[in-house]
């Protein structure tokens, strides 16, 4: 995956509590092998549901910083919906509280997900589509007014969105170890030295 240092963007608000990983990608979607392609499934049933969804308005359409409520993502832990977020154009999502294996989810394929005190989150949603900085190597948030506001993030998970370590570059991070390990271990069969 790619490193995620900062962005300068424009935000894109969802301005509802609760909302599950169905809602954010529906299960008729999940047949699908690959981890592209989902974007178009995204949010369906309010897209096609609702005249005007706020997420197909061209002033939000290009947006790569999703300002949502609280508890979003909860739900199953279906990997899908922030696959779908991601194919969408998404490359942060703030909000004052996330479901935890969707927050994890994010982190393992490069979303960043920010939670935010709920008065910063309703400035986002009220100024959208304002244009903002989401710095993880300062863990800040340059806002519409200006100011600069932090934000806590799990430092192992600061360290992997900052180098693009996926759960793939953290294993081929530890190639000597495995290596060592298969040369010393007594067994019968095929050698399994080669992993790039």
């Amino acid at each position: 995956m790619e490193p995620f240092i900062r962005i300068i963007g424009t935000t894109a608000p969802l301005d509802r509590a609760n909302v599950d990983t169905d809602q954010i990608m529906p299960k008729q979607f999940l047949k699908r092998i690959e981890r592209t392609g989902f974007g178009e499934f995204l949010f369906f049933d309010w897209r096609n549901d609702e005249d005007n969804f706020v997420l197909e308005r061209p002033e939000f359409r290009d947006a790569p910083i999703l300002v949502a409520g609280p508890n979003f993502g909860s739900g199953s832990s279906r990997e899908h919906a922030p696959w779908g977020l991601q194919d969408w154009g998404y490359r942060v999502v703030i909000a004052q509280s996330f479901a935890d294996i969707f927050r994890s989810n994010c982190a393992k394929i490069g979303l960043l997900t920010v939670e935010l005190p709920e008065a910063e989150v309703r400035e986002l949603l009220d100024a959208a589509p304002a244009e903002i900085t989401v710095d993880l190597e300062a863990q800040t948030i340059v806002m519409p007014d200006g100011r600069t506001i932090e934000f806590p993030v799990d430092p192992k998970t600061r360290e992997n969105l900052l180098n693009g370590w996926d759960d793939i570059a953290l294993t081929l991070l530890r190639e000597d170890k495995l290596a060592e390990y298969e040369r010393d271990r007594e067994r019968n069969g095929p050698s399994t030295l080669s992993l790039g």
